[in-house]
Protein backbone atom coordinates (compact mmCIF):
# COMPACT_ATOMS: atom_id res chain seq x y z
CA UNK A 1 0.00 0.00 0.00
CA UNK A 2 2.80 2.41 0.87
CA UNK A 3 4.51 1.77 -2.48
CA UNK A 4 1.32 2.52 -4.40
CA UNK A 5 0.70 5.67 -2.34
CA UNK A 6 4.28 6.80 -3.07
CA UNK A 7 3.81 6.06 -6.79
CA UNK A 8 0.62 8.13 -6.85
CA UNK A 9 2.37 11.01 -5.15
CA UNK A 10 5.81 10.91 -6.78
CA UNK A 11 5.18 9.67 -10.31
CA UNK A 12 1.73 11.07 -10.99
CA UNK A 13 1.97 14.10 -8.69
CA UNK A 14 -1.45 13.37 -7.20
CA UNK A 15 -2.54 13.30 -3.58
CA UNK A 16 -3.15 9.69 -2.41
CA UNK A 17 -5.12 11.11 0.55
CA UNK A 18 -7.60 12.78 -1.80
CA UNK A 19 -11.17 11.48 -2.00
CA UNK A 20 -10.31 9.34 -5.02
CA UNK A 21 -9.96 5.69 -5.93
CA UNK A 22 -6.66 4.87 -7.64
CA UNK A 23 -6.71 1.77 -9.85
CA UNK A 24 -3.67 -0.17 -11.06
CA UNK A 25 -3.71 -3.07 -13.51
CA UNK A 26 -1.30 -5.96 -13.93
CA UNK A 27 0.40 -6.68 -17.25
CA UNK A 28 -2.10 -9.36 -18.20
CA UNK A 29 -4.98 -6.94 -17.51
CA UNK A 30 -6.91 -9.69 -15.74
CA UNK A 31 -5.98 -8.34 -12.30
CA UNK A 32 -6.22 -5.00 -10.65
CA UNK A 33 -5.63 -3.25 -7.35
CA UNK A 34 -7.42 -0.22 -6.13
CA UNK A 35 -6.26 2.05 -3.36
CA UNK A 36 -8.48 4.40 -1.39
CA UNK A 37 -7.84 6.54 1.70
CA UNK A 38 -10.96 6.45 3.86
CA UNK A 39 -9.87 9.12 6.33
CA UNK A 40 -8.64 6.55 8.84
CA UNK A 41 -6.15 4.63 6.68
CA UNK A 42 -5.67 3.08 3.26
CA UNK A 43 -7.92 0.35 1.91
CA UNK A 44 -6.65 -1.87 -0.91
CA UNK A 45 -8.68 -4.30 -2.97
CA UNK A 46 -7.09 -6.90 -5.21
CA UNK A 47 -9.16 -8.71 -7.81
CA UNK A 48 -8.34 -11.37 -10.39
CA UNK A 49 -10.92 -11.88 -13.12
CA UNK A 50 -11.71 -15.53 -13.93
CA UNK A 51 -12.78 -14.67 -17.46
CA UNK A 52 -11.98 -11.70 -19.66
CA UNK A 53 -9.79 -8.74 -18.91
CA UNK A 54 -10.01 -5.06 -18.11
CA UNK A 55 -10.36 -2.74 -21.08
CA UNK A 56 -7.35 -0.82 -19.81
CA UNK A 57 -5.95 2.31 -21.50
CA UNK A 58 -3.06 1.64 -23.92
CA UNK A 59 -0.53 3.92 -22.20
CA UNK A 60 0.27 2.49 -18.77
CA UNK A 61 1.67 5.87 -17.67
CA UNK A 62 -1.52 7.73 -18.48
CA UNK A 63 -3.87 8.94 -15.75
CA UNK A 64 -7.62 9.02 -16.36
CA UNK A 65 -10.32 10.71 -14.33
CA UNK A 66 -13.34 8.42 -14.49
CA UNK A 67 -16.96 9.04 -13.66
CA UNK A 68 -18.74 6.52 -11.43
CA UNK A 69 -20.36 5.00 -14.52
CA UNK A 70 -17.01 4.67 -16.35
CA UNK A 71 -15.52 3.01 -13.26
CA UNK A 72 -18.38 0.49 -13.21
CA UNK A 73 -17.90 -0.21 -16.91
CA UNK A 74 -14.16 -0.72 -16.47
CA UNK A 75 -14.61 -3.11 -13.53
CA UNK A 76 -17.24 -5.04 -15.47
CA UNK A 77 -14.78 -5.56 -18.33
CA UNK A 78 -16.39 -3.00 -20.64
CA UNK A 79 -14.62 -0.22 -22.50
CA UNK A 80 -14.68 3.27 -20.99
CA UNK A 81 -14.76 4.79 -24.48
Amino acid sequence: MDELAALIQDSFELDPYDDSIFIFSGWSKDRYKYLYFDGDGFTMLYKRLDKGSLQWPKDENEVHNLSQQELRWLLEGLSIQ
